[in-house]
C-alpha cells in the first residue's frame, strides 16, 4: 500500500470527521504550534541551540500533516494504534507518539458550536457553563486506552487498573 493513498483515504471526511477545507485550515493553525513545541521540547534535549542547520539530520518519517490525520482519526473511529501504523507505514510507536503531541493541541485549540459563530469550548468548565446556561443535559463517555503498568511505589499506582478491562488503562481524555 503506497502512503499517498493512505493520506487520500484518511483525510475522507467519512474517516477524520472534518472537511478537507476545515483539514486545511488546522494545517495552516497547528503546523506553526507544533514545530514551536518540537523545537522547543528538541531544544531542551539537546541542552541548548542546534548544533546543525534546519532541515538536517534524521528526517521523519511521518510529517505533520499526516499526524493530524492520524490523531483525527484515531480520536473519530477508536482504531487501534497499530491499524494506523499499518496505514502510514511506521512503527506504532510513531503513531503513539503523533497521537500524544498532536491530541493536546487540539483540546487547546477547543471546540466550535455549530450554531454559534466564534463560541469556542475549551474546558469541561466552558461546556459545564454552557450548557447549564442552555438547559442541556450533558453525557460524557471517556474512552479507556491500554498503558504500562506503572512503576513500584509510584502513587496512585492502583487507579491505572481497569475493574472493566482487566488491565492497566488510562481514561483518553485531552
Amino acid at each position: 500500500m503506497k502512503l499517498t493513498w493512505a493520506r487520500t483515504a484518511c483525510s475522507h471526511p467519512a474517516l477524520c470527521g472534518v472537511s478537507r477545507a476545515h483539514f486545511g485550515e488546522l494545517l495552516e493553525e497547528l503546523a506553526p504550534k507544533w514545530e514551536a513545541t518540537r523545537e522547543s521540547a528538541l531544544c531542551e534535549r539537546r541542552g541548548g541551540a542546534r548544533r546543525r542547520a534546519v532541515g538536517e539530520g534524521r528526517k521523519q518519517r511521518l510529517v505533520f500533516p499526516d499526524r493530524l490525520l492520524a490523531t483525527l482519526v484515531c480520536l473519530r473511529l477508536g482504531l487501534p494504534h497499530a491499524a494506523l501504523a499499518e496505514l502510514f507505514e511506521v512503527d506504532r510507536s510513531t503513531v503513539s507518539a503523533a497521537i500524544r503531541e498532536v491530541g493536546p493541541l487540539l483540546a487547546a485549540r477547543g471546540f466550535a458550536v455549530p450554531y454559534r459563530p466564534g463560541l469556542r469550548i475549551r474546558t469541561l468548565e466552558d461546556l459545564f457553563a454552557r450548557a447549564g446556561a442552555e438547559g442541556v443535559e450533558i453525557r460524557m463517555d471517556g474512552a479507556e486506552f491500554q498503558v504500562r503498568r506503572p512503576q513500584v511505589g509510584r502513587p496512585g499506582r492502583k487507579a491505572f487498573v481497569s475493574g472493566k478491562k482487566k488491565q492497566n488503562t488510562m481514561l483518553q481524555w485531552w
